[in-house]
């Protein structure tokens, strides 16, 4: 299968895992904090990547070098990006937060051009555009009081969308120099130290260690840790590191209005939301665009003239 069939699944199945993360972020906030909620991800993720590093039986060494160049993509993703993210669905819904978070491809879009110098064609910013205003249609259909609609969350979701488009261009260069699994699991590793360090930390301070196991305690949180650890922290860096080493930042990004979708449908199903016309039409706006922007033209770069799929540019570090 050509690479960039690979690359297109890849971030189709990325969409899917975060279309239904924000649910089961909601779940785990019913029992834990934040912090709390952060650290157990990262743990549960760092176990299976550890898991899957013994099974692989490779050795992943990092030089300050290496650390140097690799950490500015771990501060974006997953440090911001979920910190942010998480923090904002304390004080606003799932969906809201999904819908929110299709402005990612816009801020990509800018960032590509500024820092990648990768234009995208009149076409493809006509989709970009076109399914932005189908994930617009269906914010403003929706008719959200004012009392249910935190500026607080709106703004921590908005940072959190900054710090994935941001990602999406950091990474883009990044992902030519290492293999995906060593990035994927010093991400992960990264993720672990952090969110632990902070959650710990804060337990200390307030003198509340022994409740920090405790969420456990409950399947409904196991069952979303599980989720968000192995599928929405360590599989979709993987799916998103493959899918940037293939794609234009700008075509990886609009796959957050898929996701969008996909939380709408997955809270009308498993938290029983009602669903009306204008999510159905928002969808196929938000479908259209998202066809529109991947097929219809090309990127256009000053400085990347073919994709990154041959392994020669890439060196696994051990």
């Amino acid at each position: 299968m050509p690479e960039h069939k690979k690359a297109y699944i890849a971030a189709i199945l990325y969409a899917f895992i975060i279309g239904f993360s924000f649910i089961f972020t909601k779940i785990s906030l019913m029992e834990a904090s934040p912090l709390d909620t952060l650290a157990h991800r990262f743990t549960m993720a760092f176990l299976i990547a550890i898991i899957i590093k013994l099974y692989r039986r490779t050795s992943v060494k990092m030089s300050a070098t290496d650390t140097l160049k690799i950490l500015p993509l771990v501060f974006l993703y997953p440090i911001l990006f979920f910190t942010f993210q998480v923090f904002g669905l304390v004080y606003t819904s799932s969906s809201e937060a999904g819908i929110i978070q299709a402005t990612i491809p816009i801020f990509t879009l800018l960032s590509a051009s500024l820092f990648l110098k990768e234009y995208a064609g009149k076409g493809q910013k006509i989709s970009l555009y076109f399914s932005v205003m189908g994930v617009i249609f269906i914010f403003v259909m929706n008719d959200l009081q004012l009392a249910a609609h935190s500026l607080k969350g709106t703004i921590l979701i908005l940072l959190s969308s900054i710090a994935a488009a941001l990602y999406n261009v950091v990474a883009r260069k990044v992902t030519k120099q290492y293999s995906l699994f060593t990035l994927t699991y010093v991400m992960t590793f990264f993720g672990f130290v952090t969110f632990n360090s902070m959650a710990v930390i804060n337990h200390i301070i307030n003198q509340s260690i022994s409740s920090f196991l405790f969420p456990f305690t409950s399947s409904a949180f196991l069952i979303s840790i599980v989720y968000l650890g192995g599928l929405s922290s360590l599989l979709t860096a993987f799916l998103s590191n493959y899918a940037l080493s293939i794609l234009p930042a700008s075509k990886m990004s609009v796959f957050s209005n898929l996701a969008t979708l996909i939380t709408i449908i997955a809270g009308m199903i498993f938290l029983h939301e009602s669903i009306h016309y204008y999510h159905v039409i928002g969808a196929m706006i938000i479908l259209v665009g998202v066809i529109g922007t991947n097929f219809f033209g090309g990127i256009q770069s000053k400085h990347i003239s073919k994709t990154i799929a041959d392994p020669l540019l890439k060196r696994e570090v051990k």
